[in-house]
């Protein structure tokens, strides 16, 4: 026969961890909204124009998350969420584009399009402005 006390704590531990569980996801960010932009609608200064070199990108960090800011032409700016669309691994700027190091993907500076796989999906945009030589995201 089992004791009674013993089913109680074991049902409490069970519901606690299922609550905890509801509560951990209640708490995540919804995936399904469509908003990639990790900004929180007031702009802040991310970078400054000039450390961005013509053709170049940088890796920034906008709420807690990583972005890439890029000058695809001079006063041009441009900006994608740093999280490459296969695995979810940061991508890094290179010479060549947006290179992510665990499995090869690569994207294109200026559009955040694939150049190559394994990667299918563009890197999401992320909403950027120029403000003189600032540029504001979010």
């Amino acid at each position: 026969m089992t004791d009674p006390a013993a089913l109680t704590r074991r049902s409490l531990l069970i519901a606690g961890g299922a609550g905890t569980a509801l509560a951990l996801a209640a708490c995540a960010p919804d995936e399904t909204n469509g908003d990639t932009d990790p900004g929180t609608g007031t702009p802040t200064e991310v970078a400054v124009l000039s450390d961005i070199p013509v053709g170049g990108a940088v890796a920034v960090m906008l709420d807690g998350s990583q972005i890439i800011v890029s000058q695809p032409a001079a006063g041009e700016v441009v900006a994608f969420s740093a999280i490459c669309t296969h695995k979810g691994c940061p991508v890094q700027p290179e010479q060549k584009g947006l290179a992510c190091p665990c499995h090869g993907s690569l994207f294109d500076t200026a559009t955040g399009a694939v150049l190559e796989g394994p990667a299918t999906d563009p890197l999401p945009p992320v909403t950027v402005t120029l403000d003189g030589d600032k540029i504001l995201a979010g």
